[in-house]
C-alpha cells in the first residue's frame, strides 16, 4: 500500500499540481499586496483619500456609523461592499496578469517552434462511417 501511494505521489501530474498550488499561493500574496498596497491607495487618492476596505452598510441597529469595518463586524451584521470592491479589483488584476503570462508563454513557444502538434486526421474508417451516418440522417 505504501508503495502504491509513493508511485501515485511521484507521478508527474501530482508533483506538477503541488508546485502549481505553492506558486499560486505565493502569486496570490503578491497580487494582494499589489492591490492593497499600491492600486487601492491610488484609487483612494484619486477619490479623495477613501479607504474602500472600511466601507460597509450596517444591517443591524447595534452597529454604529463611522466604525472601522472589522469593529463593525464584531457589533453586528454589516454588508462590506468596500471589501467586496477590493476583492473584485483583485480578481481582475489576477485575471489580467495571468492573461499576460499565458500570452507571453504562447509567444515564446511559437518562437521556439514548440507549438502543439495539430490533431491528426481521423482514420479512413472513421471518415467513411461518418459519411454513412450523414447519408442515413438525410434519408430519414
Amino acid at each position: 500500500m505504501l508503495k502504491e501511494f509513493r508511485e501515485f505521489a511521484m507521478k508527474g501530474n501530482v508533483v506538477d499540481l503541488a508546485v502549481a498550488v505553492i506558486i499560486g499561493a505565493a502569486f496570490g500574496k503578491i497580487v494582494d499586496s499589489l492591490v492593497g498596497d499600491v492600486i487601492m491607495p491610488i484609487i483612494g487618492a484619486i477619490t479623495g483619500g477613501l479607504d474602500f476596505s472600511n466601507y460597509y452598510l450596517p444591517l443591524s441597529s447595534k452597529v454604529q456609523e463611522g466604525l472601522a469595518y472589522a469593529d463593525a463586524k464584531k457589533m453586528g451584521a454589516v454588508l462590506g461592499w468596500g471589501q467586496f470592491f477590493t476583492y473584485v479589483v483583485n480578481f481582475f488584476i489576477v485575471a489580467f496578469v495571468l492573461f499576460l503570462v499565458i500570452q507571453s508563454m504562447n509567444r515564446m513557444k511559437t518562437r521556439m517552434g514548440t507549438t502543439p502538434a495539430a490533431p491528426k486526421a481521423p482514420a479512413a474508417e472513421i471518415v467513411l462511417l461518418t459519411e454513412i451516418r450523414d447519408l442515413l440522417r438525410e434519408r430519414h
